[in-house]
């Protein structure tokens, strides 16, 4: 009589949770599929996370205007995290919890990507390629997780044995914010010049949110300084460079993706010119010489009244890329299947230029590749191949 019980209680237990298995991934309805994505729109990269969202939009509207992903309309939720990872959680609730996203594409910001991971990875939300060169974006690997942009680290371990060749450089240095990412891109330049069998001569910080470098600068010209690896992103890079021209300094200077930016020479003038910075995808000029690149920024300025960015780029690839896994995923989309089709991925090289592509279920990050642009009358110039290890 009991094994009776147990075996009703069983079968009772098995009906129950049968529909459950059944179920469609969160966010797959038969004629829609949503996602979301978290930019800063009210905060200090807002300039970035406007051009990451109009950029995405894009890719959004193009792909519906064919018909969906197999059958499915692609609908993209925004969420504004003024570049606050508090903020970016509560952002992620929403869209996880009421949205039921399918998964969080191209988020901003390394500190906000990693406070909302629980959020997500706790209901099976993929984090799929997040605005950031950060390791964690792909470190420790995790089923959920997939990352483009080569590390801050890998750049400058990749370009300043290049520039120290080139320019024959003997005395380099290093000024880098005080935080995780400053650090990340001190090391990286660091581990370059001890496999070169030499060191900094001169390391400088400055804390996030500074806008005098004058000391800094001091420190680096009284070490006679010949190549400066720079920790910073835009205000930063404008300050040391123009301070240094104003005392007559004047080293190769190398900054990483995140001063990889218009606003550079945009907001920083003549001065700016000359300085290196590790990218991947090219800044999209109206008047590219490329014309397929070209035919896309003009597409884009007609659409927006706008000039895009390198950040509509990563907007607009990151979409790309997801639309190309859930396609080949096929009309059963699931976390399984998309996960199956993005771990046999490859790509070659696009009409923005990157690298060749690549995931596997060991692999998350897809490409550690990166080349050089320089500051060249006033416009970037892409001056180098991808750099091999």
């Amino acid at each position: 009589m009991k094994i009776r019980h147990t075996l009703l209680a069983l079968s009772g237990a098995l009906l129950l949770a049968a529909p459950a298995l059944a179920q469609p991934a969160q966010g797959v309805a038969k004629d829609k599929l949503t996602i979301g994505t978290i930019q800063d729109l009210s905060g200090p990269l807002a300039g970035f996370g406007k051009d990451v969202r109009l950029g995405m939009l894009l890719r959004v509207d193009e792909i519906n205007e064919q018909g969906g992903i197999n059958g499915r309309k692609l609908e993209l939720k925004i969420e504004d995290s003024g570049y606050d990872p508090k903020r970016a959680v509560l952002a992620a609730q929403k869209l996880v919890n009421q949205d039921k996203i399918f998964a969080m594409v191209g988020h901003i910001g390394t500190a906000q990507n990693v406070a909302t991971f629980p959020v997500l990875f706790a209901k099976n939300v993929f984090n799929f390629y997040p605005i950031t060169a950060a390791r964690e974006m792909y470190e420790p690997l995790h089923k959920l997780k997939y990352a483009f942009a080569a590390t801050y680290y890998d750049q400058m371990r990749l370009a300043v044995p290049k520039l120290v060749q080139e320019k024959g450089a003997k005395r380099v240095c290093s000024i880098y914010q005080d935080d995780e990412f400053g650090l990340e891109v001190m090391r990286g330049g660091e581990t370059a010049l001890k496999a070169l069998g030499t060191d900094y001569v001169e390391k400088t910080t400055f804390k996030r949110g500074a806008t005098d470098f004058s000391s800094q600068v001091a420190k680096m010209k009284a070490a006679n300084c010949d190549l400066v690896v720079l920790g910073t992103i835009i205000r930063e890079t404008i300050g040391t460079i123009g301070e240094s021209r104003k005392t007559g300094f004047n080293p190769t200077f190398l900054g990483s993706s995140a001063a990889y930016t218009d606003l550079i020479h945009r907001l920083g003038g003549k001065a700016m010119d000359g300085l290196y910075a590790a990218m991947t995808v090219q800044h999209p000029y109206l008047d590219e010489s490329s014309q397929p690149l070209r035919f896309w920024a003009n597409k884009y300025k007609t659409k927006f009244n706008e000039d895009p960015t390198v950040f509509s780029v990563y907007g607009y690839a990151a979409i790309d890329t997801f639309i190309r896994g859930a396609q080949k995923a096929g009309a059963n989309l699931s976390v399984d299947s998309f996960m199956k089709a993005m771990d046999s991925y490859t790509s070659d090289s696009d009409i923005f230029g990157a690298a060749p592509m690549s995931f596997s279920p060991t692999k998350r990050l897809a490409s550690n590749q990166a080349r050089l642009s320089q500051i060249q009358n006033g416009r970037w110039k892409v001056v180098s191949d991808y750099l091999s290890h």
